[in-house]
Formats: structure tokens, sequence, C-alpha cells
């Protein structure tokens, strides 16, 4: 099993006031979920549900008040040393706002090619063939690595966020809400894009949404969270469909209007009421 997190609570302490104590305000309760290796798990949730908190649990920036989170068998939170350089290498992430995921004083170049500094000896020359090569497969140009990203648009810099990602082959990539900032056409282009990372690599995603078109079109199995609870999960996202949990309804009414194979079974549904 690539990823295991096992009955993760957190909570953030809130601000004391003149009126009353600090307190503990719950944002994880007993979380438990699987990822396997070259899977694509969809993590689902309206706004508030504290599927990015777990994003952030699960990449080692938010410790958790209890649970593990197990990465490639190893506790995240236990290793230290070269053992936990190691499972960074494989640990990857992609945010929503590229422009402020990125040092706006960098090259792409420099952008791309930090986290092969940090990892990889190569030679100048053998970095800038390396960056070329990534910023071609994400479906940009080679000579695009000398601009700044000022002079990309969101949908390219999100494109330089991914070559980034993929610089080290990692075996996981957190994918936190990073098409939900872009027009469709570039949703559409970066949907493909990354399915065809995770065909070419042998990516595993977990693709933490609001959008359950997206993670339809992504995701092998999905699911869903509110309130800091996973309360549903399908190991064939087909199954979503047939959900009776008002929070899954709730994902479920943005799309049905233009998912054919739903609209089809409305209105069968319809016709017998």
């Amino acid at each position: 099993m690539l990823l295991q997190v096992k009955e993760v609570t957190h909570a953030y302490r809130e601000n004391r006031t003149f009126w009353s104590s600090s307190r503990q305000a719950p944002v994880l309760s007993n979380v438990s979920l699987t990822l396997e290796e070259g899977q694509c798990l969809g993590l689902l949730g309206t706004s508030g549900a504290g599927k990015s908190t777990l994003g952030k649990v699960i990449l080692g920036m938010e410790k958790p008040q209890t649970g593990q989170v197990l990465f490639q068998e190893h506790d995240f939170y236990k290793v230290h040393g070269s053992a936990k350089r190691a499972l960074r290498r494989d640990l990857q992430a992609v945010f929503q706002d590229s422009y402020s995921a990125v040092n706006p004083r960098l090259t792409a170049e420099q952008i791309i090619g930090e986290p092969l500094e940090n990892y990889e000896r190569l030679s100048q020359r053998e970095q800038k063939a390396k960056v070329g090569e990534l910023l071609e497969t994400v479906g940009l140009k080679a000579e695009d690595m000398t601009k700044y990203p000022n002079q990309f648009s969101g949908g390219q810099l999100q494109r330089i966020a991914i070559a980034r990602a993929i610089a080290l082959r990692p075996k996981l990539i957190v994918l936190d809400e990073s098409v939900s900032s872009l027009d469709m056409v570039n949703q559409t282009y970066i949907l493909d894009l990354l399915n065809k990372l995770k065909k070419d690599f042998g990516l595993s995603y977990l693709f933490i949404t609001h959008d359950i078109k997206a993670a339809y079109t992504l995701c092998d199995k999905l699911a869903v969270m509110e309130r800091g609870e996973i309360v549903d999960s399908f190991q064939d996202k087909d199954h979503i469909f047939n959900s009776t949990h008002s929070a899954v309804k709730k994902l479920l009414s943005a799309m049905l209007p233009e998912h054919p194979r739903y609209r089809t079974r409305m209105r069968r549904d319809e016709s017998q009421s």
C-alpha cells in the first residue's frame, strides 16, 4: 500500500477572547483512507469539509493530534534524517494558486530546477536539458525556461507547477484544487495532461477538489468528506451516482445537468414518479 491514513484527528486552536478561553476547533475526526500505487483517489467535499487540511497532514505540513500517516509503510511523522528526505522526494504537491506557489523573481528554469538541485547531482548543462524536457512534457517549449511567472497565463503556470512536481518522478502527487481556478479549456487540458502523466510515469494522485466532474474524469475511486469526516467512499466511481448521503447529493447536484449518464437516469426516474 502506497498511502495509509489511519484514524487521523486534527484540530486548530481558536484565538482566545475576553469572554472565552481558547479551545480546539476540530477539523478532522478519525479519518482513514488508503491509496494503492498507480491509482488516483478523488477526495471530494464542499468548502470547510477538511479536505485541504487532510492534504496538509499527508504532506507533512500539519502534524495530527492523533492517528498515523503511513507513506510507503513508513510513519511520516516518526522518520527522520535521510529516511524522511527519501520520503519527501517521493511525495510532491500542486496547489490551487499557481502564482503564490512560485517565487515571482525566479525563471521557469529555476522553479522547475529547484527539486533537481535539492536531490540530483546534475551538471548545469544536464539540468538545463532536463528542465527543457520537462517543459515539453507538460506542453510548453524548452525556450520558455527563461521566462518569469508574470509572462505566463494561469494555465501555463500550472503546467510549470506540474513540471516541477514530476521532476523527481515521485510516487505520489497531492493535487489540492489544482484545476479549480482555471477556465474550462485549461481545466480539460490539465486533466488530460495529468491522466497522461499518470499512465506514462506510473504516478499516483490524491486529487482534492469540490468539483465532482473533474474528480470523475481523472480518478479511479472517490471519497467524500463532510465536517472533517469521510462520510462515503466508492471503490468504483460509478457507484457515487447511487449514493443516498446528503453530502454526496449536494456535490452531484452541481454536475447532474452536464452529465449525460445521469440525465438519462434522472429523466427515467421522473417518468416513473
